[in-house]
């Protein structure tokens, strides 16, 4: 049976950018790979961002969201069974920040998908950079994530200040253990359970450490289904913002009330030499990335956002007359 990994985190945590080094190293190890995204927006974003592991021999699939819930988890499940029937040796799949852990493990045990898989590990990241305040929503979900994981992973320790990752760890551990006794789970997180270090440095006995973390069977209560979140994302296509201003924009855009209360924005924008900028961006940092490839389309991720307004600090900054957003 092929092992599953889930590799969770509320938006903007850092999962892709963990996947990417999960997936590679188990990739150059000459393991068939394979990475579902399973996104509830319409446009994933990023898929853009894990094209570099085509390169490197894995599979990319997607499941994009558009119709109910029940919907898109039959999508979720076709993908599943297409996967399974390829035999690989570990898929690895990082859903949407808002996810249903129960949807994860309810369809490994349902036919045919409990014939070819067995769960892995559940991987949550944790961003040490988050905003201290959160809707009730997003701080359920940071919870509710972490319950199950294996190994609770910090995120973006190079983006610390006034504090060590040490430091911020038991900062992080502490604020979830508060959360999951919020929704009466019946577990609390230790120093074991958390892993600190910085991505780019990770050793093969690192990788195997995490493979090896499995998951945690905790129950808790269950404040919202995915469908409850308030939490949406907006898209904005075909965009030509000159490089130069891609950071005075996003830097409006977050500062901005107007706009609602920004969690991410993420995609890719041309760099105006004829080629591709990756765009992953949150209140605290922005990372612009070339690419060999791309689309133009940036995702905003937050709660009570405004499409008008945010259209309206674009559109300062667009030179493409075919601009258009939903």
């Amino acid at each position: 049976m092929a092992k599953i990994d889930l590799i969770t985190g509320i938006l903007g945590s850092g999962k892709t950018t963990f996947l990417k080094h999960y997936a590679g190293h188990l990739a150059a190890q000459g393991k068939r790979i394979a990475v579902l995204e399973n996104d509830y927006g319409a446009v994933n974003a990023d898929m853009m961002m894990l094209e570099e592991l085509k390169r490197a021999g894995c599979v990319l699939e997607m499941v994009a969201g558009g119709g109910d819930p029940d919907c898109h988890r039959r999508r979720f499940k076709t993908q599943l069974i297409s996967l399974g029937m390829q035999h690989f040796d570990r898929v690895i799949v990082e859903p949407s920040g808002i996810f249903d852990m129960d949807e994860f493990f309810d369809l490994l045990h349902e036919s045919p998908l409990d014939r070819w898989f067995e769960a892995g590990s559940v991987l949550t990241i944790a961003d040490p950079t988050m905003r201290e305040e959160l809707s009730g929503q997003m701080e359920y979900l940071l919870a509710s994530q972490a319950a199950c994981c294996g190994k609770l992973i910090l995120s973006k320790t190079s983006m610390l200040h006034g504090e060590t990752p040490e430091e911020a760890a038991a900062r992080v551990l502490g604020r979830i253990n508060r959360g999951l006794e919020a929704i009466k789970c019946d577990r609390r997180l230790s120093s074991a359970d958390i892993f600190v270090k910085e991505w780019d440095g990770l050793t093969a006995e690192d990788f195997d450490l995490l493979m090896k973390s499995g998951y945690r069977g905790s129950r808790y209560v269950k404040l919202y289904l995915p469908e409850d979140i308030s939490s949406t994302a907006h898209y904005f296509m075909n965009l030509s913002i000159p490089p130069e201003h891609i950071g005075t924009v996003l830097g409006e855009i977050f500062s901005d009330p107007g706009c609602g209360r920004i969690y991410r924005i993420k995609g890719g924008l041309p760099d105006g030499r004829g080629g591709w900028l990756r765009v992953n961006s949150s209140p605290e940092h922005t990372e612009l990335s070339p690419s060999h490839d791309g689309q133009s389309v940036l995702t905003v991720i937050g709660d009570g956002l405004d499409r008008a307004v945010i259209d309206g600090h674009f559109r300062r900054f667009n030179l493409d007359p075919e601009f258009v957003s939903i």
